[in-house]
């Protein structure tokens, strides 16, 4: 079977299997391991550690038209937004780069320029990394954080009943440029776990239909969505709405007693704002139907 036959999930689903506890031998076992937005590894008493790991690719995630600091800050806040849609914060960064030899030095430069500017807006230290001569720019950004046991939040916990939120408005990111300069939302997630516990969340990379059938996947539950309460932006189309993908807001699903309080709460404070716009059904064949961006 060719790739383009089996899928880029496909190929993770075999991937997994290949990872098994019956295959690990005597290696340490993850407390999750491939199948979320990051790996959960034992860590203390009280914290799990984070490990995630994003790669972009020239000619798929970006291009050497666009600005190289712009390149460098979604190399590194894709890794911050993984780590966000667990409930954790960031910590410690590793960076490995593929260069072409005709690549300016001041292209390479003002990649880790842009990476060091969101290293430090969410307190993330680069330690170390590697290099190698390649025939397009490649870059992985690896990342450590960590999470409050009480606090993590995966995919696997919808349940019937539960509220479907994304935290912002969807559609047309790569058109406008904003794939290269969002904001991970670090800040709304660290809230939502300290005060109203989602029982399951995830970044939107790959487009909203196709990520929020992750979360039922993984829930086995179903979903129904109100259209007409999709946040989109200016000039954006439902169709783009569910499928662009590359809006890294989050989205999440919470019990009908905290949703009505987030609710609530949001009508007064107003620091935040969530957008309900579906609800979890027991029906685990209601999936939503997806084009969203997929890599084979």
């Amino acid at each position: 079977m060719k790739l383009s036959q089996l899928g880029e999930f496909g190929l993770i689903d075999v991937l997994k299997r290949g990872q098994s506890p019956a295959l690990q031998g005597d290696c340490p076992l993850p407390v999750i391991g491939i199948g979320d937005d990051t790996a959960v590894l034992p860590y203390s008493k009280k914290e799990y550690l984070l490990l995630t790991t994003d790669m972009l690719a020239e000619g798929t995630h970006f291009t050497r038209r666009m600005p190289a600091v712009a390149v460098g800050h979604k190399a590194m806040a894709c890794s911050i937004s993984d780590i966000a849609s667990m409930g954790g914060w960031p910590t410690f960064a590793v960076v490995s780069i593929g260069i072409p030899k005709d690549l300016p030095v001041r292209f390479i430069k003002d990649i880790y320029k842009g990476m060091q500017k969101v290293a430090r807006q969410f307190k993330v230290s680069i330690v170390g990394g590697d290099t190698i001569k390649t025939d397009k720019i490649i870059i992985n950004a690896a990342l450590l954080g960590l999470v409050e046991k009480k606090n993590l939040v995966t995919r696997d916990g919808a349940k019937k009943g539960d509220w479907i939120f994304v935290t912002g408005a969807l559609g047309g990111s790569l058109k406008s440029g904003r794939h290269l300069n969002f904001t991970p939302r670090l800040g709304p997630a660290r809230f939502l776990v300290e005060n109203f516990k989602p029982s399951a969340m995830m970044d939107i990379s790959d487009g909203l239909a196709g990520d929020l059938n992750h979360i039922l996947k993984a829930s086995h539950v179903g979903a129904r969505l109100d259209f007409k309460s999709i946040p989109r932006h200016k000039g954006v189309t439902l169709s783009q709405a569910l499928n662009d993908g590359e809006d890294f807001e989050l989205l999440f699903t919470l019990s009908p007693s905290q949703s009505r309080r987030l609710m609530q709460w949001q009508e007064k404070k107003k620091l935040f704002y969530f957008y309900p716009i579906g609800t979890i059904t027991g029906n685990a064949q209601e999936k939503i139907s997806s084009k969203s961006f997929t890599h084979f």
